[in-house]
């Protein structure tokens, strides 16, 4: 990061042959559309080559920062003018052991994420997916399912603790 906050345009080249498969991924699967994931894309490290000396890698890692962005970006291109309409979205981060700068642990982590999503029950499964593939705030949720909101926190956050188990041991 600090030779991309200097100028330095292979640094960049190296971190988007990296990561750019991955935040295009996200960003496709929430957008449903290749050119508007393509555009969340090329933001995404338009704004990392702008502001590479504001990252603080005490706050968190890098791939984990460019996942959050593209997840959030495509969300907002989503929702498009009717963002403010909407409540702001709750982001919980999952802490994780592995490097994600390598691609053994990238695979890896996908596949232990995979089988915790799978055994899930479909009710918090559901409620996951709407949540951070759709972008739907808790009360939308609630409103699409029939749930009463607590049930819909419920669900989440038993979701997420589950998820997390999975992702740490």
């Amino acid at each position: 990061m600090r030779q991309i906050a200097g100028g330095d345009e292979k640094a960049l080249e190296i971190l988007y042959g990296r990561y750019s498969g991955v935040v295009y991924s996200v960003a496709r699967r929430i957008l449903g559309d290749v050119g508007a994931a393509e555009e969340v894309l090329q933001d995404i490290f338009y704004q990392l080559w702008r502001a590479a000396s504001s990252f603080d890698p005490a706050r968190g890692t890098l791939a984990g920062w460019l996942l959050v962005s593209a997840r959030n970006r495509a969300i907002t291109r989503l929702r498009g003018s009717h963002r403010a309409a909407f409540g702001e979205i709750e982001v919980e981060a999952v802490a994780s052991k592995f490097n994600l700068e390598s691609s053994a642990a990238a695979n890896e982590m996908m596949l232990l994420v995979r089988n915790a999503l799978a055994t899930l029950p479909q009710e918090q499964r559901q409620a996951l997916e709407l949540a951070y593939f759709e972008g739907l705030t808790h009360s939308e949720i609630a409103e699409r399912t029939g749930d009463p909101l607590g049930t819909v926190k419920t669900r989440l956050r038993t979701a997420l603790a589950t998820l997390r188990r999975a992702i740490e041991t």
